[in-house]
């Protein structure tokens, strides 16, 4: 019988984190082939990602789905989870175990699973593991012609509003995305725009957007596509289908890197981007000493009207600073778009540019497999 690992991944249910856990359990596999991988997510993340990966046996999706509190009973959560594993790798709680929920089910799993060679946080050895792998999904066809059907032949860049923190004001304004779209939209003629995102309200996260917001874009650029509510694979086509990707940063747009596209992040929210998948990033950093930003989910200062009416707003995400951007912006989606920023070339110039907006502090940054150490 083959060694068996666990990857516990159990975190906050947004997309972001099940691509992050998906990649560390693909660096076991890729450091030991005959190792039986399966990873254990929150149940409302998105398994069917976790699913189209073939170098995983099992993926469990455990209903205790509550991050911040304790809604239901993790020990019943957990029924279905094997007890019995060679070895177990979870996420590490030193900086979580402040959060009930994380708390309380960790505390639960670790009763309830026994490793027989070895428990380690996640990313770390044993078993071994080999870091910076390259995560690519295999869609499914029906998702690619859906996908394709939409589009009828034309170029495609899709586009995020806005991510699923709570605070809309992390994000830029609809009528800083008119002006964006509205540019990018008269540099490639032939392109759809596609609004990518989320607005159903269920046990998943959603789009910090409105419904008013959406169709205001759609009204005011033609060029636009309303692919919001599609089912996710076919989501996930698009981006696949698409040149590039804009967005604030998100954990959406991780999933992006899955299939390949090439991402342009409106960095400047909460956190710096961190996480890098073998295809190019460009991280459109602000001037952090005119526009506060990267808190780690700490205090980030509010401008109450923004010059479009559409306060508050983080100065980093203000009509401002876009406009101030705009330019650099659309260099950016022509170097993208156009394959003239090589994956290392791009790592290369953004970390210590991220360095120096960190005003050199290196204890700031960091990133997934630590991967800006070979950089900085």
């Amino acid at each position: 019988m083959p060694r068996t690992l666990l990857v516990n991944y159990w975190y906050a249910h947004p997309v972001g984190h099940a691509v992050e856990g998906m990649r560390h359990a693909l660096g076991y596999h890729a450091a030991d082939s005959e190792l039986s991988v399966s990873l254990l997510l929150n149940g409302a993340t998105p398994l069917e990602l976790a699913r189209l990966c073939p170098f995983l046996d099992r993926v469990y999706g455990v209903p205790f789905t509550s991050f911040m509190e304790v809604a239901s009973d993790p020990w019943t959560a957990l029924v279905e989870v094997p007890r019995e594993w060679d070895y177990v790798v979870g996420k590490s709680r030193a900086h979580h175990d402040r959060y009930p929920g994380f708390r309380t089910f960790y505390d639960a799993a670790e009763a309830h699973l026994r490793p027989r060679l070895g428990c380690a946080v996640v990313g770390q050895e044993p078993p071994a593991y080999l870091p910076h792998q390259d995560l690519r999904l295999e869609l499914p066809e029906r998702a690619r012609e859906e996908a394709q059907a939409t589009l009828s032949g034309r170029q495609a860049i899709s586009i995020i509003l806005a991510g699923s923190s709570g605070q809309r004001e992390l994000y830029p304004s609809i009528a800083s995305w008119e002006l964006i779209l509205t540019e990018l939209a008269a540099r490639y003629p032939r392109a759809a725009l596609c609004l990518i995102g989320k607005l159903a309200a269920d046990e998943r996260t959603l789009s910090r957007v409105g419904r008013g917001e959406v169709e205001r874009l759609l009204a005011a650029v033609p060029a636009t596509v309303d692919c919001f509510d599609r089912p996710l694979l076919e989501q996930l086509a698009l981006f696949e289908a698409s040149d590039l990707l804009v967005s604030p940063h998100t954990g959406f747009a991780f999933a992006a890197s899955t299939v390949g596209t090439p991402w342009l992040a409106i960095s400047g929210g909460q956190w710096h981007e961190m996480f890098f998948n073998g295809v190019p990033v460009y991280s459109l950093l602000p001037n952090t000493e005119r526009y506060p930003c990267f808190a780690w989910g700490g205090y980030l200062p509010l401008i109450e009207a923004d010059s479009d009416g559409e306060g508050p707003r983080t100065p980093s995400m203000s009509q401002a600073r876009i406009r101030e951007d705009l330019p650099e912006l659309l260099a950016a989606a022509e170097l993208l778009v156009e394959k003239c920023l090589p994956y290392e070339q791009a790592l290369a110039d953004y970390f210590p540019r991220l360095l120096a907006a960190y005003g050199g502090d290196r204890s700031r940054v960091f990133s997934f497999d630590g991967i800006h150490r070979r950089y900085i």
